[in-house]
């Protein structure tokens, strides 16, 4: 027997030794079509090359792509387990020509392959060609010899192929294959065709027309081929079975799960098994490939997709999770034809069992409910849509998984009472935002929202991808479309910007297409929490609602913001190991050029806090450990020792990122480094940042510090600056940078000895510049005053502190007396007041003072009986400011 494996391996070798590139699956996300949730044909990733919009691989190319089907218009999820030949994962086998070889070679390299190659017996095969194409009709004829009774003209659009509206398109030429009579059916374009007999296995589009707007077409300057076959369908032919289910991956498959559950797959229990095996390889497969179950999107087609196979665990009597442990067989039959699935392994088998723990919490409850709101119906009843609705919203019940359980049973599901339902709560939410004094232009969004749903985010893994345009928002209203030269706000149904949350700031870029749009975003943000709003200008050309476009993320900005980011949790960690459990995070700022992290903490950090946190994030940097991002609960995710950032809101799934390397917490388990909740873009390593660098620490309010940082290129430029700031220092100094210190440090303490001998210097000038004890000091006017000794001067240049001891040497000299001084700096001035001990009970110094200082332009003054000191802004008063003193002593003898 011939296994899928070597099925695969034969088509891929015998194309590539006729000249074509074997090209590897691309992942099962487009990245090249925005209108696919998932890549569900063979030629999806070669669209761009085909269009001219992208080089090809080569002339030629082979592929195995892998495919999905389970959304939008191509969803097989509710047929899948119940028929021979459905599935949401499959392989789709193909041969490419850009512009090389036409149809004769296309039909004779098929021919060859299933004839000679395989040994496909030539009576079970027919072709099919396009109505009008009558060169394919006599190149079969010619290459294969089939009579003409089996080279059938179908005139329907099953036979002519378009990649849209417009575009490239062609006439396909079909190859089916006989099971035999015994199998009900009958030929391609007979009346009995849709019966089981024969079955296409392979698909010849020739891709030779260019189709107008106006539905006109023109000859393609280089016509091309698109092959498709159905790698599952033709390992049942030449397995020489009619059942896909019957092949050998999917024998293994549901061999693994017949073991682990005690049940055969035999009568009513087969189709739960196939269920089982089918959804395994398209869970296992889109994990690998980055999607993550979650409420919106692909995750939420994912979890669609997951949900039903663990009800069928649950109908076959699976009392513990079983998908997770059937992952070993999925990469023993797959993993070495695809190593994604390898790479993944861990991760596929985490996210499986927690999603089946927590579906088994509510899966009983709701199948209570189902049981109960059934009771009475029969066959052909119908469940109310209501109920239908109150699974979906209270226990994540899909409505298909709603219908799949009821098929059995002969029951439907009232699907306009459903919808009906649904649309009530809507209205209900609106209404509630209304009330909640949320912005006005909020209403906008929520409009958009509810018309679209959120914006899927395909950043996590890129930089690049498709959008189509949902929304484009100018001058605060929608509009259908812009042109150069205005400012927009545009929406698309996924992107790779991050949208401003978190602390995290919006990604900028570039939005074009080839047709000559380019629009220069500067921000995205976040409306309502899950739109992402591109802001720009548009720089060339027009947008209109509904246009595929380009979308580049700066990738180079991004990067540093990664870098920021992925720093702050370090940060967070490096901080409660030094300070204490206390700290914990109180907001941030993740910008391309820097980051500011808030965190609670009663005092200013030393210069060794600084030092310590510096070191210990700067070693986990050099530890270059991968940075792994996990889903989980909010309640699981705390179990594991993360911790919740401040200001995120957090629904029933959070992202927890662990970076740096493991040791033991706390509590005794091995964990990260850092271990936190966050939705935010992250390094792939911690070596990714580069290098820290604290730049400031002080205070926001009480009880809470910032710290600002730099990281990678901005931390050495940051200190490339410091050192050529020192370098100009050492300079200017004339001395090595390495001595600048000590150098700094004698010319401090030179001038310090320098102001003492100046004061000294200044002391004894006022005092009368050396002229001996008793001598009046200079400057000084020494008189008599209403019968007391009285002495005033004005000195340029003392300083204030100076004052105290100058006037006392003046009321020793006085022996009874009062002495005032003024000193004038700057323009502003400061007075002193003493007054000798016998004469405190009649004159008050803080008096006297005060009226000085009321000269100088000043108020109060204060001290003691016996001396007071205060000061004035006008120091040209200086003169007028000893008179108040004297005017003050006078008035105070009258009185």
């Amino acid at each position: 027997m011939t296994s899928t494996n070597d099925i695969r391996r034969s088509f891929i070798d015998y194309f590539a030794g006729h000249g074509h590139t074997a090209v590897p699956s691309a992942p099962l996300v487009p990245y090249n079509d925005p209108t696919l949730m998932f890549v569900n044909a063979g030629m999806v990733p070669f669209k761009n090359v085909f269009t001219g919009l992208e080089t090809p691989p080569g002339p030629t190319a082979v592929s195995s792509q892998k495919c999905v089907r389970a959304g939008g218009k191509h969803n097989d999820l509710d047929n899948v387990g119940y028929t021979a030949r459905h599935h949401t994962f499959f392989e789709m086998l193909g041969n490419f020509s850009f512009g090389d070889y036409f149809k004769e070679q296309a039909i004779e390299h098929a021919w060859t392959l299933l004839t000679k190659e395989w040994g496909l017996s030539a009576e079970r095969l027919t072709a099919t060609v396009f109505h009008t194409d009558d060169e394919a009709f006599d190149l079969w004829r010619k290459i294969s010899g089939l009579p003409e009774d089996r080279i059938i003209r179908i005139a329907t659009s099953d036979n002519f192929w378009s990649m849209g509206e417009t575009g490239p398109c062609g006439p396909c030429s079909e190859v089916f294959y006989d099971h035999g009579d015994h199998i009900p059916g009958g030929p391609p374009g007979s009346p009995d065709e849709d019966g089981d007999r024969f079955i296409e296995i392979w698909n010849l589009v020739f891709m030779q027309f260019e189709q107008s707007a106006d539905g006109t077409r023109a000859d393609l300057p280089k016509p091309s081929i698109d092959t498709g076959m159905g790698l599952e369908r033709i390992a049942a032919v030449m397995q020489g079975v009619h059942d896909n289910y019957d092949t050998d991956t999917f024998r293994e498959l549901i061999a693994a799960s017949e073991s682990l559950t005690g049940v055969a797959a035999e009568g009513d229990r087969q189709a739960s098994h196939r269920v089982i095996a089918d959804h395994l390889r398209s869970s296992g497969f889109l994990m690998a490939d980055g999607v993550l179950p979650s409420n919106e999107g692909r995750g939420y087609v994912l979890r669609r997709i997951m949900r039903r196979a663990m009800r069928h665990a649950h109908l076959l009597g699976a009392e513990q999770p079983l998908m997770h442990r059937l992952v070993p067989a999925l990469v023993t039959e797959m993993g070495q034809a695809y190593p994604e699935l390898q790479r993944g392994q861990a991760l596929i088998e985490e996210v499986l069992e927690r999603e089946e723990t927590q579906f088994r919490r509510t899966l009983e409850k709701g199948l209570r409910l189902l049981d109960e709101e059934t009771a009475g119906l029969g066959e052909g009843g119908e469940l109310e849509g209501e109920t239908a609705f109150k699974l979906y919203d209270t226990y994540g019940f899909p409505y298909d998984l709603t219908e799949d359980a009821l098929r059995a049973r002969g029951i439907g599901v009232d699907r306009a009472g459903f919808e009906a339902a649904m649309e009530r709560q809507k209205a209900a939410a609106r209404a509630a935002w209304k009330g909640s004094g949320e912005a006005a232009d909020g209403e906008l969004w929520f409009d958009i929202a509810e018309r679209e749903g959120s914006t899927e985010f395909t950043g996590y893994t890129a930089t690049e991808g498709e959008g189509r345009v949902v929304a484009i928002v100018r001058d605060g209203a929608e509009v259908s479309s812009a042109a150069a030269g205005e400012d927009v706000i545009v929406l698309t149904n996924q992107t790779p910007f991050y949208g401003e949350s978190g602390g995290q700031s919006g990604d900028a870029g570039t939005i074009f297409t080839p047709e000559g749009l380019k629009i220069a975003v500067s921000d995205t943000s976040k409306p309502l929490g899950r739109l992402h709003a591109h802001h720009g200008r548009i720089e060339s050309g027009e947008v209109a609602v509904g246009d595929s476009v380009h979308m580049t993320v700066d990738a180079e900005r991004r990067d540093r913001i990664r870098a920021n980011h992925s720093a702050t949790h370090l940060v967070h960690a490096a901080l409660r190991n030094r300070l204490g459990s206390h700290v914990t995070q109180k907001g941030s700022l993740v910008a391309a050029e820097r980051f500011r992290f808030d965190f609670s903490h009663p005092r200013p950090l030393s210069a060794e806090d600084i030092a310590a946190v510096e070191a210990e994030v700067n070693a986990e940097i050099r530890a270059n450990e991968t940075v792994q991002t996990r889903l989980m609960s909010p309640d699981e995710a705390v179990e594991a020792g993360a911790l919740a950032l401040f200001g995120e809101k957090y629904g029933d799934e959070v992202r927890v990122l662990s970076m740096g390397r493991k040791g033991k917490g706390d509590d005794g388990k091995e964990r990260n480094y850092s271990v936190e909740l966050c939705g935010g873009t992250h390094v792939r390593a911690t070596g990714d940042i580069g290098l820290f660098r604290i730049v400031s620490e002080s205070a926001v309010s009480s009880g809470v510090r910032r710290i600002e940082a730099l990281t990678g290129e901005a931390a050495r430029q940051w200190l490339v600056g410091r050192e050529e700031a020192l370098k100009s220092v050492a300079g200017t100094l004339k001395t090595a940078p390495d001595e600048v210190e000590a150098r700094v440090a004698a010319l401090v303490e030179e001038r310090k000895r320098l102001e003492r001998e100046l004061a000294d210097a200044r002391k004894q000038l006022a005092l009368g510049g050396g002229g001996g004890a008793g001598a009046p000091a200079q400057g000084a006017a020494e008189e008599e005053v209403a019968g007391v000794k009285f002495s005033g001067q004005v000195l340029d240049g003392l300083d204030a502190k100076e004052l105290r001891g100058l006037l006392d040497e003046a009321k020793k000299r006085l022996g009874s007396g009062i002495a005032a001084a003024v000193a004038v700096n700057g323009g502003r001035a400061a007075i002193a007041v003493a007054v000798t001990d016998d004469l405190t009970p009649r004159y008050d110094a803080i008096a006297l003072v005060r009226r000085g200082v009321e000269a100088l332009g000043g108020k109060g003054g204060g001290g003691r009986p016996d001396m007071a000191q205060g000061g004035g802004p006008d120091g040209s008063a200086a003169g007028a400011a000893i008179a108040a003193v004297r005017s003050a002593i006078e008035e105070a003898v009258s009185a």
